[in-house]
């Protein structure tokens, strides 16, 4: 059985109608372990009501976690709205999952590791980065290691992204993260005109594979929102699929499942286009449903997923 590890942050969002449990690397690994994996959540909790109402959570979805207790409060984001109702949000700084300890049981889990998914927002502190380098140092070499670039406020600094590009081999990005780095590197050109404007004219294909070929990575995953989803390999092939059109119920941890789905399918055996299309119904399905972590249905499980026009019939065995 093939193991696979999010490491990162461990969270509470504190909404105004109340708490929402959240952070990347267990969403990624909750959806692997519904693939058949041997999945994995890092992170560290405070000694406190909040951790161990996470560790509670992940007990009740079967996840396997190594999530220690440290001197620190478990982690939480305030979200406000404004008086437009647009939300504001406060990622506290200084808690548990800032100070991540790598341990002997860190290292016996990455050297077994076949895939990892980490991002940038755990790295804003010194002691979670060189945990996270540490365990990736520790994976074998022909692993996947996955950077969900995951931009959130100001919490990355070039220096962060450019050493995240190094070490790993699969980069996740989205649209409006691909222009805000190529600003900070000056890849384009600076421009205060708004998002929508300056994608009309970028040539986002040929950025995609100067990155590709700059930090020698195996697959660079791009996605657009509506306007759909690239896969972009060194032989010069890109998968491109749209972006289904369903009732959507709320995005959060939409991205999550569609980097879940698409590792596993790979660590499966499956071929990219059609690890792509299993990822764009598995996050498609998500939208649907509330909250990060609903359970995927067995036809999106079943290889080939059914399509989404097809669901609800009986699957053929």
């Amino acid at each position: 059985m093939k193991t696979v590890t999010g490491i990162g942050e461990a969270l509470w969002d504190c909404l105004p109608e109340g708490r929402k449990f959240g952070g990347a690397p267990t969403n990624f690994a909750y959806h692997c372990s519904q693939f058949g994996l041997d999945a994995w959540a890092v992170s560290a909790i405070g000694d406190d009501d909040l951790g161990e109402e996470i560790l509670d959570i992940c007990k009740g979805v079967n996840l396997q976690v190594i999530c220690p207790k440290v001197p620190y409060e478990t982690g939480t984001v305030q979200v406000t709205l404004d008086p437009n109702g647009i939300p504001q949000y406060n990622i506290k700084e200084g808690v548990a999952w800032d100070n991540i300890p790598y341990s002997e049981e860190l290292a016996q889990l990455a050297r077994r590791t076949d895939a990892v998914c980490f991002g940038s927002l755990a790295q804003r502190s010194l002691v979670s980065r060189n945990t996270i380098r540490c365990f990736i140092g520790n994976m074998p070499e022909k692993a996947l290691k996955v950077f969900d670039i995951n931009l959130r406020q100001n919490f990355y600094t070039k220096e962060v992204i450019e050493d995240s590009l190094n070490i790993c081999n699969v980069l996740k990005i989205n649209d409006e993260e691909l222009v805000t780095i190529s600003n900070l590197f000056g890849w384009q050109p600076k421009s205060d005109k708004d998002f929508e404007t300056i994608w009309q004219t970028y040539d986002f294909k040929s950025c995609c594979r100067n990155i590709l070929t700059k930090y020698n990575l195996s697959m660079l995953i791009l996605t657009c929102g509506v306007n759909g989803s690239y896969v972009f390999t060194p032989d010069g092939e890109v998968s491109q699929m749209g972006t289904p059109e369903v009732e959507v119920a709320d995005t959060v941890g939409a991205g999550d499942s569609f980097t879940a789905a698409f590792v596993s399918s790979i660590l499966l055996g499956k071929k990219v286009n059609e690890a792509h299309k299993r990822a764009v119904e598995v996050s498609a399905f998500v939208c649907t449903q509330h909250g990060a972590m609903p359970k995927i249905p067995a036809e999106l499980i079943a290889s080939p997923p059914v399509p989404l026009e097809e669901r609800g019939r009986k699957v053929e065995s």
